[in-house]
C-alpha cells in the first residue's frame, strides 16, 4: 500500500497517478487519508502529553508527600486520575483512527510510474516487441480442444464430471507435455540464478493482505470458510510473503526465488468462446519468478526477468509479442507491467501467458519487508514478480502451432523432457 509519507509529500502526484489508473474518487479519498491521518496523528500527539504530565505528576506526589504537603499531592492524584481516564478515551479514538486509515490504504491502488501508458483497458496497451517463429498451419487446422480430444491429451468432460467446468483432466502424452513444461521453467529459472520454493497452496489472510490479493474487491480467490485460508491464485502470495516482517542485510539483495504451484481463480464473469478449452482456467499450473530487492536496483532486475520469460518463448519457437499495460489495465498492485502474449494461429488470437510487474514499495509496504543499508537505516524493499510461464495457454498455442499432418511437433528445447519429438 501506499505510505502516509508518499501521500503528504507527493498529494498532487499520487492524484495523478491515480487517475491515470481510472480509480474513482482518488482526490476525495486521498483527502480523507490525509484528514485521518491528522486526526490520528493529533490523538497521539494529544495522548503523549498526557502521559509526560502523568509521569511528571505520579513523581511529583511522592515528593509532595515527604515534604507534608497532603493536600497538593491529593490535588495532583486527582489530576492524574482525570488524565488516565481522559487517555482511555484518547487511546480508543487514536486506535479508531488508525484502523480506519488502514482500511482505507488497503482500497487505494498503487500509484504507476511515469512511462505507464495512458488508457482505459486492453486496447490501449502498447506493442513493445513482436518476436518468434512465423507459423504456416494446414489447412484443416484445429484449435487445441479439438485436438486434444483427437489424440487424448485433455478431458475437459471428465474434469467436469470430478470437480466442475475449468478443472480438466491431462492424460498420457498431454500429462507429461505439462510435466516437461514445469521442469523446463524451473531448470531455466535455476540457470539464471533463482532459487527453487515449493510453497504451500493455501495461505492465512495475513498472506493474503500482504501481497494484494486481500481485500478481495472482485470475488476471485477461493476461500475456505471454516479455517479461513485461501487457496493461491499465483504462488506470488506464498513466496513473497516469506519475507513478511523480514528486515534483510543489504548484501542479500536481490533475492531471487522461483516456484512451481498449482494456482486457483474462481474467475468469476468470465463466459464465452473466449474462454474454450485451455483460455481460461479455474485451476492450473505456473512457474513464477519473485524478486526481493533495492529501489535503486529494481528496475534492471525488472528487465533481467523479461529477458528470462522472452528468452522461454524464443526456445519454445512460439510467436509472442510483449506489451506496456496502460493504466486502465494494469493490476492493482503495480506501478509498472509488462504482458508477454504468443499468437494462437488456429485461433486467430494472442493468448496472455506472462505479466512481469515491478510493485515498488507498494507490497513491501503492507509486508512490512525492509532491509538494511550501509548506514544501518532500515528502508523498504521493492518486489517484483513474472510468470515463467502459465502453463494453459503456453499448451494450447504449442498444441495449435506446431501441428501438422502427422501429429503435433515438440520443439527441440522440450524433447529432452518430453521423452518423444512428435504426438501421434
Amino acid at each position: 500500500m501506499l505510505t502516509i509519507k508518499q501521500i503528504t509529500e507527493n498529494t498532487d502526484a499520487v492524484i495523478r497517478g491515480l487517475e491515470k489508473k481510472h480509480f474513482k474518487d482518488a482526490a476525495a479519498t486521498i483527502a480523507k487519508v490525509i484528514e485521518v491521518n491528522d486526526k490520528r496523528r493529533n490523538t497521539q500527539n494529544e495522548l503523549d502529553k498526557n502521559l509526560a504530565e502523568v509521569n511528571s505528576l505520579s513523581r511529583t506526589i511522592g515528593q509532595l508527600m515527604k515534604e507534608g504537603k497532603k493536600e497538593e499531592a491529593e490535588t495532583a492524584r486527582i489530576r492524574v486520575a482525570e488524565l488516565k481516564e481522559g487517555n482511555k478515551a484518547l487511546d480508543t479514538a487514536m486506535t479508531d483512527a488508525a484502523t480506519e486509515l488502514q482500511n482505507l490504504l488497503y482500497t487505494i491502488p498503487n500509484v504507476p510510474y511515469d512511462e505507464v501508458p495512458e488508457g482505459v483497458g486492453a486496447e490501449d496497451n502498447v506493442v513493445e516487441k513482436i518476436g518468434g517463429m512465423e507459423t504456416e498451419l494446414p489447412k484443416d487446422a484445429l484449435p487445441h480442444w479439438e485436438l486434444a480430444k483427437k489424440y487424448d491429451l485433455i478431458d475437459f468432460d471428465l474434469g467436469v464430471k470430478i470437480t466442475g467446468a475449468g478443472f480438466p483432466v491431462y492424460k498420457g502424452k498431454g500429462a507429461q507435455l505439462q510435466r516437461a513444461l514445469i521442469n523446463f521453467f524451473l531448470d531455466e529459472a535455476r540457470k539464471s540464478g533463482y532459487m527453487e520454493i515449493m510453497p504451500p497452496t493455501v495461505v492465512n489472510a495475513a498472506s493474503g493482505y500482504g501481497t494484494g490479493q486481500l481485500p478481495d474487491k472482485e470475488g476471485q480467490m477461493y476461500h475456505c470458510e471454516v479455517d479461513d485460508l485461501y487457496l493461491i491464485p499465483t504462488a506470488e502470495v506464498p513466496v513473497t510473503n516469506i519475507y513478511r516482517d523480514v528486515i534483510l542485510d543489504e548484501k542479500q539483495l536481490p533475492i531471487m526465488n522461483c516456484a512451481y504451484t498449482q494456482c486457483f481463480r474462481r474467475e468469476a464473469g468470465s463466459y464465452g468462446k473466449d474462454v474454450r478449452g485451455l483460455n481460461r482456467l479455474h485451476e492450473f499450473s505456473k512457474v513464477e519468478l519473485v524478486r526481493i530487492d533495492k529501489p535503486e536496483h529494481s528496475r534492471q532486475s525488472h528487465q533481467e526477468m523479461l529477458n528470462h520469460v522472452e528468452g522461454l518463448l524464443q526456445k519454445l519457437e512460439l510467436p509472442y509479442r510483449i506489451l506496456r499495460l496502460c493504466g486502465g489495465d494494469m493490476s492493482f498492485t503495480a506501478a509498472l507491467c509488462f504482458d508477454f502474449e504468443v499468437y494462437s494461429e488456429a485461433q486467430k488470437r494472442w493468448l496472455e501467458v506472462s505479466s512481469v510487474s515491478n510493485f515498488d514499495t507498494y507490497q513491501a509496504n503492507r509486508l512490512k519487508c525492509r532491509y538494511r543499508s550501509g548506514e544501518k537505516k532500515t528502508e523498504l524493499c521493492h518486489t517484483l514478480n513474472g510468470s515463467a510461464l502459465a502453463l494453459p495457454r503456453i499448451v494450447a498455442a504449442l498444441l495449435e502451432n506446431n501441428q501438422t499432418p502427422e501429429g503435433i511437433k515438440i520443439p527441440k528445447a522440450l524433447v529432452p523432457y518430453c521423452g518423444f519429438e512428435m504426438i501421434d
